[in-house]
């Protein structure tokens, strides 16, 4: 009599994901720092954390306002592991406060690699759905 076997999952569950840091520097100066799980994009941790950026998020990720704005370092910009979308690009267009390094935070996935960054806010953001 043969023996079933079990498979074997080496992916953790939600619940053991790595827990991620960032920190969001608003025009003001204020810092906020907040704490994701590898696989969130920076806008789940900014809903998830119940963050106050006015206006933030707007579309709920759909790639159809560039409300979720950030600017990063050319550092840690050059360490994203995926490159905009012409897509994402098309709405940075529309953003206030454009700089090279600019990103939306909705297209952002934290991986371990990005634990402990720091993203500038924007002072304004453009709702591209207005």
């Amino acid at each position: 009599m043969a023996l079933a076997t079990r498979g074997i999952s080496t992916t953790q569950p939600l619940s053991e994901k790595q827990e991620v840091n960032i920190t969001f520097v608003k025009a003001s100066g204020e810092r906020i720092k907040a704490k994701g799980k590898v696989g969130d994009t920076i806008l789940d941790i900014v809903v998830n954390n119940e963050i106050d950026l006015d206006g933030y998020g707007a579309c709920e990720g759909t790639l159809t306002c560039s409300t979720c704005h950030l600017i990063f370092s050319k550092e840690v910009y050059d360490a994203l592991p995926d490159k905009p979308t012409d897509e994402e690009l098309d709405m940075l267009d529309l953003a206030y406060e454009l700089t090279d390094t600019s990103r939306l935070g909705c297209q952002i996935v934290m991986s371990k690699e990005l634990d402990g960054i720091e993203v500038r806010v924007p002072s304004t953001i453009n709702d591209a759905r207005a």
